[in-house]
């Protein structure tokens, strides 16, 4: 379901319009209010008034994480902090938080941005919607539950913590839609399956997962032992939160609402924009937001964009799914991977259970990488040797052919890797940072 026809639809000239007018307004607004983009457009020679087209996006300058960091807290806002009505942040557990400010108009617009993410997904008024991101400074609950509010379904605010409490709410309060990490959903599914708890003794329909990088055969264990139709959404407390980009019922990339962002993809080596297909970073730009606007803002995230137009109606351009973060990225030497493509091959793996972790460290000055993966409790032939050393060598073979690289893999009992306990998983252990 299009939740918004006018701008979902719209035809690409009038979109670019409407990008064109926001833009040029964004950047006059920051240059009044704004210190950091006073300094920096003066610097980049740039103001309003030469915005003259989209085409001129690239000379605006960029923003970075740390430019928010050196900010903190409220140098960033765009409006005096009476007008804030909301303040959301990111954890902090890899710097500085960064300080986020709603005004009244952004969190209408951002309720308008996640009905569309949820529409998509076919929610109305008559679903029962679960919650299961923390609630607090993160800003992924509030988001999704306003939009859910927005379209008139009823929300569940369950948070995180207890797993088997999600599955009884679950299973009591008849969930039809749940909203979470993909990691956590696969704990929650778990947790039902330990419970007995069957499929059909569940009312859920659909899946909204997000706030990390998941693989596609994460989704097909998802849909199969939820019985649901899982779909991806994307955004980021800095630039909205839920809301910016999300998959309809195609599933062939996720449309970015082109009428609140416009998006570019750049190579993060030479900082140059890329042309749409290309892979790269992605870089984000807010044209309506109020409080805490930003000018071409570098996520960190890999993926690419595409103006093909969907089957499904919408005209809006699409992303790729995230495959990754720069920051997430492996590298041993000179091969880098991502922590999803691994996560594709070991639960593409028959016989395993899909907990996993990657561990990462420094002999002798050699750069190596352990994967750790739980064998299924229920796999025959557990307790023979000969058979788990033939799970692990063709696990590594796989490994090294995909990726090119020769991890030791070390097969662990069932429950030997710890389970999260809310929010997202963490598959890396870097002991080279420790």
């Amino acid at each position: 379901m299009i939740w918004n026809p006018k701008y979902e639809s719209m035809d690409r000239d009038s979109l670019s319009q409407v990008q064109l007018e926001r833009l040029q307004a964004t950047v006059n607004r920051v240059t009044r209010n704004v210190a950091f983009y006073r300094v920096s457009l003066a610097t980049a020679g740039v103001s309003g008034e030469d915005v003259r087209g989209l085409s001129d996006l690239p000379r605006l300058p960029f923003t970075t994480k740390d430019d928010l960091r050196r900010s903190y807290p409220y140098d960033m806002f765009a409006v005096p902090l009476r007008d804030i009505v909301r303040i959301q942040s990111t954890s902090g557990t890899t710097g500085t938080a960064v300080v986020v400010g709603y005004t009244r108009n952004d969190l209408k617009t951002w309720s308008e941005c996640v009905a569309r993410v949820l529409a998509a997904g076919g929610m109305t008024e008559h679903d029962v919607m679960q919650v299961a991101f923390t609630y607090g400074l993160f800003s992924g609950s509030f988001g999704l539950h306003a939009g859910a509010e927005r379209i008139g379904a009823c929300v569940i605010p369950a948070s995180t913590g207890g797993l088997e409490k999600q599955v009884r709410i679950m299973r009591d309060f008849k969930t039809t839609a749940l909203a979470c990490t993909p990691s956590y959903a696969l704990a929650i599914a778990a947790a039902a399956t330990e419970m007995g708890v069957r499929r059909d003794e569940l009312f859920l329909r659909v899946g909204y997962f997000g706030a990390e990088p998941w693989s596609e055969e994460l989704r097909r264990r998802l849909e199969e032992s939820l019985g649901i139709t899982a779909l991806d959404n994307y955004g980021l407390t800095e630039v909205l939160g839920p809301g910016v980009s999300f998959e309809c019922e195609r599933r062939e990339g996720l449309h970015v609402n082109e009428d609140c962002f416009i998006v570019e993809v750049i190579d993060p080596s030479t900082l140059q924009p890329l042309p749409r297909g290309a892979e790269g970073e992605i870089v984000l730009t807010t044209i309506t937001k109020e409080g805490f606007p930003l000018l071409r803002y570098r996520t960190g995230d890999i993926g690419s964009v595409t103006d093909e137009p969907c089957p499904c109606g919408r005209t809006l351009a699409r992303m790729s799914r995230v495959q990754g973060r720069i920051d997430d990225m492996i590298n041993l030497g000179a091969v880098k991977v991502f922590p999803s493509q691994i996560e594709q091959i070991v639960l593409d793996f028959k016989g395993l259970e899909p907990h996993y972790e990657i561990v990462v460290d420094r002999v002798k000055g050699i750069d190596t990488m352990e994967v750790r993966v739980e064998i299924s409790g229920a796999m025959p032939g557990l307790d023979e040797m000969k058979s788990l050393e033939k799970i692990r060598a063709r696990l590594v073979s796989d490994l090294e052919t995909a990726t090119g690289i020769t991890a030791k893999v070390t097969l662990v009992e069932p429950k030997g890797i710890a389970r999260i306990a809310e929010g997202k998983a963490r598959r890396v252990v870097d002991k080279r940072q420790l």
